[in-house]
């Protein structure tokens, strides 16, 4: 466990490296969790700058990574990365080159030229990779639909530096097909594997779980749930929002109490 002195001496170095907006904490004054964050970049393999924002915790678990869903940015995470922070995990939400503005402007999409796909913001995934395996603290990764997909590949290249994964609404979104159950058969870490209660994510999520090894995943199924991340977030699922966010705390704290 990190103690504060240290977490904030984290914090404040990747401030000055990355050149911090300054700006005051982003809060959403309708979000029952509000925490303090700041702007940094990371550079992926191919050059392309990655925007993110950083909420740290101050006696901090482990660093969370937050991938976002298709049209979407790191402000998919306004409300639930401030909730994480109060569990008591460092949570970095990144831009990838393959989104949009359903939530917010994506930083790193309107600074790449082209139509990149979905795999080529694996390079994105894992500049933050990169990125928190050098911080001394368990790192966990967190997928939304196309990103919850691309976790199992980024987790299987990365088999040491990451202890857990969690994965909403994945599926086998690419061109090349079980992409995403193979990348899943070779992992050796814990997963917690959700969607939204249709037919059509269910039969996904339980086809990508099937190639997971015996005793490794944590499915949950809900009552009440929306496609991605977005099931956790009031605003868009708010009958079921708050009871999703159950069996995520409870995994994350088996894997990183």
């Amino acid at each position: 466990m990190m103690h504060l002195s240290r977490a904030l001496a984290l914090f404040l170095a990747v401030a000055a490296v990355s050149g911090c907006d300054g700006a005051a904490p982003v809060q959403n004054p309708a979000a029952p969790f509000v925490a303090p964050s700041r702007a940094l970049t990371l550079k992926a393999q191919d050059g392309v700058t990655v925007y993110a924002r950083l909420y740290p915790a101050e006696r901090t678990k482990a660093v969370i990574l937050l991938f976002h869903q298709a049209g979407s940015s790191k402000d998919e995470y306004a409300t639930i990365a401030p909730r994480l922070v109060a569990a008591g995990y460092t949570a970095l939400a990144i831009d990838q080159r393959a989104g949009g503005g359903l939530y917010g402007p994506n930083e790193t999409a309107g600074h790449v030229t082209g139509k990149p796909d979905y795999l080529d913001a694996a390079q994105d995934l894992q500049a933050a990779v990169d990125w928190a395996s050098v911080q001394n603290v368990p790192l966990i990764v967190w997928g939304s639909s196309y990103s919850a997909a691309l976790v199992f590949p980024i987790a299987a290249k990365n088999t040491f530096k990451i202890k857990g994964v969690l994965a909403f609404s994945p599926g086998e979104y690419f061109a090349e097909k079980h992409l995403v159950e193979a990348a899943a058969a070779r992992l050796t870490v814990s997963v917690y594997l959700t969607s939204a209660p249709d037919a059509e994510e269910v039969a996904a999520a339980k086809a990508v779980s099937g190639a997971l090894p015996p005793g490794l995943v944590t499915r949950y199924v809900p009552t009440d749930g929306v496609h991605g991340s977005s099931t956790l977030i009031a605003a868009k699922d708010p009958k079921g929002a708050e009871t999703n966010w159950l069996p995520v705390l409870s995994f994350l704290k088996k894997v990183a109490p």
